[in-house]
């Protein structure tokens, strides 16, 4: 694929995107192995909304991530593993092997029942055979559902449940720091309550001695064995562009999660398209991204995208700080690691660490940072770019949603010229639109308004699985027309776009719309403070008040003092108006597993509504929640 290489280059092709995108996705779409190529390019309607891409055209994504690269790349380093524990070996799967593996275990699928268009859930550990797993059943024309092998098992039943999924695939536990995870025992509790399931198979990664129910159960290995040697081909199913690819559940206001529908083709073209652009990868390059599978990056950039580009991909199994705060900057120098792609949580905990676990290493392999998952922070911005690039790699502060499919708007690495807390430029494709509440579109720079996009891009979500109304109502019916983003935003006078959180984490103060992200940015301009969190309370006079839960890097006794240094911090940075009204020191955030804050639950604190915070079971340490509770500010 033609890979854009200027400013110059990108206008041009952003253009083309804008006038002609049907044109601009053919052209995309033509690289790739296609077994019949699409009768029409797009059609679509968002009142629908119904939007298709490549229709007629007949393909399998795994025949584009795996044989397509056997002549050229096959003994090349696919998947490079590298375990929990650093004094285990790591893994290095070449593009060959893993094409061996995966017909195996979709060989293993198809011999335990399953067909195309069945749904199976993998719940598993960070381990290479999620990696296979996710490809088999992509193999097969089934439909994978991954669920992060930290949720509970209520979580899990539901998933499984919404989906009717008729196959489990999970591990008897797995390794996250200094924790074992148990997770057969969460997939028994599951499937207790959900009857589609007929077939567990569980792969042997702690060797916990776990239950395993017969006719019901059976290990990967022995599954493997019973193949002998006729597993090794597996032809790949043809698949109708349209047909689904996988659902991915992402947590809904309502708090019943939302199966979001991804589709193979579309999908397929968008991820490879946006993973060469944004981190300019060259052929050769060792690209790491550290999320879980579990979440749509994982989906997106640690397997489809690096794959259907014939990358080496790094699938970490641990966690950043263990055995100690070094080990991301440990794994970099280890496998000379040049595209790093990280959550600025992540960030921001590893700063507060400070740079003795930095300093040990070189890091000089790293050519392109990137940071997901929120707006990163001026400061931590700052951190990264000094400390860990050394001020030469470029910074790719990405925004993109589950339901985007991949990267919508993002500096192109080296390219785009920077803005520490910027997302900077649209991605050729993608036509972004501010609204104010009225619905009426902002026009110009220099706008505050809602994000939304007004034509489809081949990545966009399909529907929700089995409830294409909510799709709808959640996503078209706000802004006819367009699709609505639920984020704020600001294009600044050089049309650069930086989002500004939640629209429902925008307070009303004495008239003044106020971007969560923005205050919670100046919070952390103070050099005491690690993380901050602010949500809106009911305020007699301003109609809604501004509530402030900071967490410093150390211990501070004149607790009064630093209240006092953070409202002037903030008012330094955005004005009197933007000033916390109630400021809480707490050791730590209600966090989802994927490092998302619960607002929901800081704002029942800030309002006084303790006896409804809603379910905690999915947060990555409950514990926290009581703690806040004990200290919160009448």
């Amino acid at each position: 694929m033609q890979r854009i290489n200027t400013i110059e280059e990108y206008q041009k092709e952003y253009k083309h995107s804008v006038e002609n995108p049907e044109a601009f996705w053919a052209e995309q779409a033509e690289q790739f192995t296609w077994q019949k190529k699409w009768d029409t390019v797009l059609e679509w309607n968002f009142d629908e909304p119904n939007i298709k891409w490549f229709v007629g055209g007949q393909l399998n994504i795994t025949e584009n991530c795996l044989d397509r690269h056997l002549k050229e790349r096959g003994e090349q380093t696919a998947i490079l593993w590298e375990p929990n524990d650093p004094n285990e070996p790591a893994r290095k799967i070449s593009y060959k092997e893993l094409h061996t593996d995966v017909c195996r275990f979709a060989n293993v699928l198809k011999n335990n029942g399953a067909k195309k268009g069945d749904r199976i859930c993998i719940y598993m550990p960070m381990v290479p055979e999620l990696a296979i797993a996710v490809l088999a059943c992509a193999r097969i024309g089934a439909i994978h559902s991954v669920v992060f092998g930290g949720f509970s098992f209520k979580s899990l039943s539901d998933r499984i449940h919404d989906a009717t999924c008729n196959i489990v695939v999970t591990a008897d536990g797995g390794f996250r720091g200094a924790k074992d995870i148990p997770l057969k025992s969460v997939v028994d509790e599951a499937l207790e309550t959900s009857p589609s399931v007929k077939k567990v198979i569980v792969l042997k990664r702690t060797n916990t001695n776990v239950t395993m129910k017969s006719g019901r159960d059976a290990w990967w290995h022995d599954e493997i064995a019973l193949l002998g040697g006729r597993g090794e081909d597996c032809p790949a199913e043809i698949m109708d562009a349209e047909d689904p690819l996988f659902i991915l559940y992402t947590s809904g206001s309502t708090g019943k999660p939302k199966g979001v529908v991804h589709t193979t083709a579309g999908y397929m073209v968008y991820v490879d398209y946006t993973f060469r652009n944004v981190f300019q990868y060259n052929n050769g390059e060792v690209f790491w991204c550290t999320a879980d599978v579990g979440w749509i990056t994982g989906h997106s950039y640690l397997v489809y995208g690096p794959l259907l580009a014939g990358a080496t991909t790094v699938m970490f199994e641990g966690i950043p700080t263990y055995p100690d705060a070094g080990r991301f900057w440990s794994v970099i120098d280890k496998h000379k690691v040049n595209i790093f792609y990280t959550a600025p949580t992540a960030i921001r905990s590893l700063e507060a660490m400070g740079l003795d676990f930095v300093k040990p290493y070189k890091l000089d392999s790293l050519r392109v940072l990137g940071t997901v998952g929120e707006p990163i922070n001026v400061e931590a911005w700052n951190w990264y770019h000094e400390n860990i690039g050394k001020k030469n790699c470029p910074i790719v502060d990405t925004y993109w949603q589950t339901e985007t499919g991949g990267i919508v708007i993002s500096p192109l690495a080296g390219i785009t010229k920077t803005k520490p807390g910027f997302a900077t430029l649209p991605l050729p494709g993608i036509q972004p639109a501010l609204m104010d509440e009225s619905g009426k579109e902002l026009i110009g720079n220099n706008v505050d308004g809602r994000l939304c996009f007004k034509f489809p891009w081949p990545g966009i979500i399909r529907t929700t699985y089995g409830n294409h109304k909510r799709c709808k109502e959640t996503y078209f019916d706000i802004y006819k027309g367009y699709y609505f983003t639920g984020d704020g935003c600001r294009r600044d006078e050089d049309g650069y776009y930086r989002i500004t959180g939640r629209v429902d984490d925008v307070i009303k103060v004495s008239g003044h719309l106020l971007g969560t992200a923005e205050i919670e940015n100046a919070i952390n301009q103070h050099p005491d403070i690690v993380e901050s969190a602010v949500v809106g309370f009911p305020h007699d006079i301003k109609g809604w008040g501004i509530y402030t839960f900071v967490i410093c890097d150390h211990e501070r006794k004149d607790t009064d003092n630093l209240k006092k240094e953070i409202i002037d911090t903030v008012t330094k940075y955005m004005g009197p108006i933007a000033k916390p009204d109630k400021i809480q020191i707490v050791k730590g955030l209600p966090k989802t597993r994927s490092g998302k804050i619960m607002r929901r639950i800081l704002r029942k604190i800030a309002e006084n509504d303790l006896e409804n915070l809603g379910d905690t079971s999915t947060l990555l340490d409950p514990s926290v929640v009581e703690e806040i509770k004990i200290g919160a500010i009448k």
